[in-house]
């Protein structure tokens, strides 16, 4: 018994060290390439290692270094914990010998490390928090960039459901006649139940002109939609100027291009003698905190635009330096307007400097960061929550807007009239007399 349990006590220390690896690497701003944060704690042990292998290459001698830097941390980790938590990881490591021994398939102790580390974020209970494999971050992080194959569908887990938070204009997925607030239950015929977001989207994405089934369901209609992927290219910020001089600008998401392009069609439009704006934020799923509150800096007079709370309580609050509000702005939001979308039209809200409308938004009130690990796999966690500049936390509820306008349900290959549009025009008109 003693033997097996040392045994799984040096795999459980492998496994740490290939995690605190990662950790080192991106997730808390260290790099193991340098090990100078650490250099201190392992000058002995560097000098026993120099004089015993003087011959040996740079590559090994920081190998080597970097094992010490790593059993030592592994050290003061097992130190740390109570005897419950120290029980549980043995067992962990035990289970692995016995999966190895006894289970009727092959599995290497580095999927079955991956199926730990996942368990491990899962357990939070958190559905904007997960682990992703290093596909399926590699994916994810395509999808940042400009382009990417798909079939244009924002999603995210709402009470532990995979749903549609917006179609992305002219995609497959849009044409289809997939809405806001689909349920996606299956993708080619596998359950959506215990999948992540990042999962279902990896799943979702593939070569361009291959299909993929999706089973949705929306209320109590079940059907399947075979789309055809395609490239689907990310154009956030469109727009022109409408009658009455007022200038029409519409966000589809907020990525690192996003505040410059927004910047840019906002000045033409000054230049062409913009009066009022109307801003569409509707079936935006978010994207970057900077990036909202980088366009709220040229709507909302001086003053907060967003607080964002760590679980330190450390609070940093996002300002706009704007003397006052320049153009009458009417803002549109509907169920797939999230995150991003949200803080704009809070802080819009908020310091009255323009009105909503439409139906209530998504409610997604949290913060994530992305932390790399060494093996090109990652971790989201939520690491932060957001209020508004009246110190509202939106998570679950969604911001009312000001005026409530429903628009009637798309029907495929149907023109429908966007009455929400126009009675933001009809506003604005007034206003800009």
């Amino acid at each position: 018994m003693k033997v097996r349990t040392m045994r799984c006590i040096t795999i459980g220390i492998l496994a740490i060290i290939v995690s605190i690896s990662g950790s080192l690497s991106a997730g808390v701003g260290l790099e193991l390439n340098s090990l100078s944060v650490y250099a201190a704690e392992v000058s002995d042990e560097q000098e026993a290692v120099q004089s015993e292998q003087a011959d040996t290459s740079a590559e090994d001698k920081l190998a080597e270094i970097t094992k010490m830097v790593a059993n030592k941390r592994i050290n003061r980790y097992i130190e740390q914990m109570d005897a419950d938590e120290l029980q549980k990881t043995m067992e962990m490591f035990e289970v692995m010998e016995l999966i190895k021994y006894a289970h009727i398939n092959d599995v290497s102790e580095s999927t079955m490390l991956s199926g730990a580390i996942k368990g491990e974020v899962e357990a939070l209970g958190d559905p904007y928090s997960a682990y992703m494999d290093a596909k399926t971050y590699k994916n994810w992080m395509l999808s940042l960039g400009g382009s990417f194959s798909g079939v244009g569908l924002t999603l995210e887990l709402k009470d532990k459901v995979l749903c549609v938070v917006a179609p992305i204009e002219g995609t497959p997925g849009e044409k289809a006649g997939i809405i806001s607030g689909d349920q996606i239950i299956k993708i080619n015929g596998q359950e959506t139940k215990n999948m992540t977001v990042e999962e279902a989207v990896s799943k979702i994405r593939g070569p361009k002109d291959t299909e993929v089934v999706l089973t949705v369901k929306r209320g109590e209609k079940v059907q399947d939609y075979t789309l055809v992927r395609t490239t689907i290219q990310l154009k956030t910020v469109s727009g022109k100027m409408l009658d009455h001089h007022i200038g029409y600008l519409q966000i589809a998401m907020f990525n690192g291009e996003t505040a410059g392009q927004f910047a840019q069609k906002f000045n033409e439009m000054e230049k062409q003698g913009m009066r009022g704006l109307l801003l569409d934020l509707r079936n935006n799923p978010g994207g970057l905190l900077n990036a909202s509150v980088e366009i709220a800096k040229f709507l909302v007079p001086k003053g907060p635009v967003v607080s964002v709370i760590n679980k330190n309580e450390k609070k940093v609050t996002y300002t706009s330096d704007l003397p006052a509000v320049k153009y009458p702005l009417v803002v549109l939001v509907n169920g797939g307007s999230a995150s991003a979308s949200e803080i704009l039209a809070g802080a819009v809200q908020d310091t009255s400097a323009g009105t909503l409308l439409g139906t209530k938004t998504f409610g997604k009130g949290t913060v994530q960061q992305i932390f790399p690990l060494a093996d090109g796999a990652a971790v989201k966690l939520t690491i932060a929550k957001y209020y508004t500049p009246k110190d509202r936390f939106i998570h679950g509820v969604g911001i009312q807007p000001d005026i409530i306008i429903e628009n009637p349900k798309p029907e495929k290959g149907k023109k429908v009239n966007d009455l929400q549009k126009d009675k933001a025009l009809e506003v604005l008109k007034e206003k800009v007399k």
